[in-house]
C-alpha cells in the first residue's frame, strides 16, 4: 500500500449510539475491512473513533457508520482527516 492510499480520520457520531451495540458493530466492520484504530463512548453520549487504512475501506466504513446497527439512530457524523499514525496494528474498543 502506498502512502497515498493510506488515510486516518477522526469521527464523532451523534444520536442514539450508546447502549445499542454501536461500538461493537463499528469495530467488527473496521476489522472486516482491515482497518486499524479505536472506537469509544464519549461522556456527552456520542461515539468517538479514529480509523486508519486504505482510503476506499475508510470511506466504506464512514458510509456504514451513518446507519449503524438496527437499534441505533444516527443523527450526525463529523469526519476530519488527520495525520496517519505509524505502527498501529489493530482495531480496539476503548473503555
Amino acid at each position: 500500500m502506498s502512502d497515498d492510499d493510506l488515510i486516518r480520520v477522526h469521527l464523532w457520531v451523534s444520536g442514539r449510539v450508546q447502549g445499542v451495540f454501536y461500538r461493537a458493530t463499528f469495530a467488527d466492520e473496521a476489522r472486516v475491512r482491515g482497518l486499524t484504530g479505536w472506537v469509544r463512548n464519549a461522556a456527552d453520549r456520542r461515539v468517538e473513533a479514529e480509523v486508519q487504512g486504505r482510503r476506499t475501506a475508510v470511506d466504506e466504513l464512514v458510509a456504514e457508520c451513518r446507519t449503524g446497527p438496527p437499534m441505533a439512530r444516527v443523527t450526525d457524523v463529523e469526519v476530519e482527516q488527520i495525520d496517519v499514525l505509524r505502527g498501529e496494528q489493530r482495531f480496539s474498543i476503548v473503555r
